[in-house]
């Protein structure tokens, strides 16, 4: 049987150029939370090998769209949490390739071309979960793209030489060879999105400076409900999270053994070995621990150290609603979070000596702290509040985003 075309190529043409007419009218219609169901949803992020910031806010993004498919650049399985197993998800050509599981960072270079090779055609809202390269999918061109930013890409611009300096002389060369292409990528992607959200104050003036976007923050969510206020007065210092050197764990290494103070680590990270070798008597080091050993000491600790600087830090929201003070470093997303003498102190040089001249200072007035209000300000951080300011912000852009189709398709010749 021989089939015969019905229509001439000018009328094929029309037809294909109709074709995303019933998506126009998906998210013109979808102007509130129970129409955003209707919706085709992707959420893109870079990376699921781990379950930190980034991965529990692509749990919350996939909480608010259930229908919702994840594409990410490389998976691994075994690390990420029960629920996002249970999830539709789509990996890129770097997952075939060996131990792509363990070295996807050194595949950084064919990271724009496997994301763009992602078909995201059928999808009417695209959420792209943005630190590694996210943002820079193709989308259909009436789709809504929101980018949830944790940070631009730190190690090809603010962090470059940090990183670099940390390779050997190989992937030095290299890294200087691509990293203008990355960042040129980076940047004209940029216009790919619609709306940026960043994480922080913080991560939106680097936004700005970057893209030369204007972006509204939202902070990340935390399950501050998974924590809560433990028994009776800290007995020790700590210190959580991954051992690197932009983390600057040995300044809370160096406090704690010159001032004899109890300090417990938890964490692992290519610093160990030197940690270790600075360490006095009153440090302790447990490695990776689980979830309920870090909830446990989270409750029993003196205060938490965080003399790092984070785009946003969801540790020491933890830490606050377990009702415990935070020293930091006065940079990054502690500036928004450790925001008040009622819930921690903020040093303002990065080095020993500062953090043991706040440790004094939190010392004398450790007895009148209040942990139950300590909770109470990290409550403000809380998964429930992330949900109704990132709905309300979708919702709030796909009815703007929605009449812009509509009235495109309506102005449309023929």
């Amino acid at each position: 049987m021989t089939l015969k075309a019905t229509t001439s190529l000018p009328d094929a043409r029309a037809f294909l150029g109709d074709a995303p007419v019933m998506a126009k009218r998906r998210v013109a219609e979808a102007g509130g939370a129970s129409d955003t169901k209707q919706l085709r949803v992707a959420i893109v992020h870079y990376w699921l090998v781990s379950m930190r910031g980034g991965e529990k806010v692509v749990e919350e993004l996939c909480r608010m769209f259930p229908q919702a498919d994840i594409f990410t650049l490389v998976c691994n399985r075994d690390r990420i949490s029960d629920f996002l197993k249970t999830r539709n998800i789509r990996t890129s050509f770097l997952q075939k390739i060996p131990g792509a599981q363990r070295h996807y960072t050194k595949m950084l270079p064919l990271m724009p071309f496997a994301l763009e090779q992602f078909d995201l055609q059928d999808y009417d809202l695209v959420l792209s979960s943005e630190s590694g390269p996210a943002k820079g999918i193709i989308t259909r061109a009436d789709a809504l793209h929101v980018c949830y930013c944790h940070s631009p890409m730190r190690y090809i611009w603010d962090q470059f030489h940090v990183y670099r300096h940390g390779l050997p002389w190989v992937g030095r060369a290299l890294m200087s060879i691509t990293a203008p292409m990355l960042r040129a990528w980076d940047v004209t992607t940029s216009s790919r999105v619609d709306v940026f959200v960043a994480n922080s104050d913080y991560v939106a003036s680097r936004i700005r400076r970057f893209y030369d976007r204007d972006s509204i923050v939202i902070h990340p969510p935390v399950a501050t409900d998974d924590f809560a206020v433990g028994k009776g007065k800290g007995e020790f210092y700590l210190y959580a999270g991954q051992l690197t050197t932009y983390k600057r764990p040995d300044i809370a290494v160096r406090a704690c053994t010159e001032a004899g103070r109890k300090l417990v680590v938890i964490g692992e990270g290519e610093q160990l070995a030197y940690l270790k070798s600075i360490a006095g008597p009153t440090v302790e080091f447990l490695g990776h621990q689980p979830f309920n050993v870090l909830r446990d000491h989270l409750s029993r600790c003196r205060a938490l150290l965080f003399p790092g600087t984070e785009d946003f830090g969801i540790l020491p929201v933890e830490a606050m609603a377990s009702g415990r003070p935070v020293l930091a470093f006065d940079a990054g997303g502690a500036r928004e979070t450790v925001s008040s003498p009622q819930v921690g102190f903020r040093f303002g040089q990065q080095t020993t000596e500062a953090l043991l001249e706040t440790m004094a200072a939190f010392e004398e007035v450790e007895d009148d702290i209040d942990p139950h209000a300590i909770r109470a300000h990290s409550l403000k951080f809380s998964s429930a509040v992330f949900r109704d300011r990132l709905s309300g912000l979708i919702e709030q852009q796909l009815s703007t985003h929605g009449d812009r189709s509509a009235d495109v398709f309506r102005r449309r010749p023929g």
